[in-house]
């Protein structure tokens, strides 16, 4: 009967060759193509120069700038050139995951998980800043003089729950050692992580009582924000998105680098 293997003039079994489609149908989640791996690096070095200038002159004007006294904040409220903004680079960063796990299940580019994974982690370091400068605004404004630094407010308790949800996903990764299953599972835990992130963030604590402007019993935002401070407020949301993409491109050009010497994507 016959094995499916031949001997060699030299007596050692040669194993016939792969067929070409089960070979390519292996290979397709562990080879970054080409188009998806080439990275601009003009273009890369421009963007991040002037995002570098960009966020330079936001810093320069969110503490030169003269702003009008607002009750309770008073000078803290140049805190909202920096914590806000963070929040909105989160969301730009969770988007940008989400779309890259969505293409890793249609196409089953490794490529795409990679990216997937760096936005991801980007995006929760700057939700961690965004944690911190509203717990220590908190602190010297409604909770001065007091011992007090966190009291469950409902936007602190979603966006503490939102980054463990994305902790969830980066402990889920790390227990899977095949990086095809690895990539298909993961890009679905990140497509319903990123369905969680506008309910948390904005929807869900704003029907509720909290200290936040815009939640259930205090002014909007833009009723108490002085004209003014939103001309280093826009422009600090765009600086900080800018530089979540500086961060994330560059963590994939030193993924892919990586991929390519141990056929691993995880950085």
């Amino acid at each position: 009967m016959s094995t499916g293997k031949r001997t060699s003039a030299m007596g050692v079994e040669n194993t016939p060759p792969v067929p070409a489609a089960e070979l390519h149908h292996a290979v397709t989640l562990a080879t970054p193509s080409t188009h998806d791996t080439m990275i601009n690096l003009r273009r890369y070095t421009l963007i991040r120069n002037i995002v570098l200038v960009w966020l330079s002159l936001v810093l320069l004007a969110a503490f030169l700038l003269n702003i009008p006294k607002i009750n309770i904040l008073e000078h803290t409220a140049r805190n909202l050139y920096f914590h806000v903004p963070m929040w909105f680079t989160m969301m730009a960063a969770v988007f940008v995951s989400a779309y890259h796990s969505f293409q890793v299940l249609r196409s089953g580019d490794i490529v795409r998980d990679i990216r997937a994974l760096q936005a991801a982690r980007v995006g929760a370091f700057f939700g961690v800043l965004g944690l911190v400068t509203g717990i220590v605004w908190s602190k010297f404004t409604w909770y001065v003089g007091t011992d007090v630094w966190w009291n469950f407010d409902p936007r602190q308790s979603m966006v503490s729950l939102q980054l463990l949800i994305y902790g969830a996903y980066f402990v889920l990764r790390g227990a899977l050692d095949d990086p095809n299953k690895r990539a298909r599972i993961a890009a679905v835990y990140n497509l319903f992580a990123a369905t969680t992130t506008p309910f948390l963030l904005y929807v869900i604590p704003r029907q509720m009582d909290s200290l936040h402007p815009g939640a259930e019993g205090n002014p909007a935002f833009s009723e108490i924000t002085h004209p003014i401070m939103r001309l280093v407020f826009y422009p600090a949301i765009v600086g900080f998105i800018g530089m979540f993409w500086v961060l994330y491109t560059q963590r994939v050009r030193t993924a892919l680098i990586k991929h390519r010497v141990t056929h691993d994507p995880e950085l």
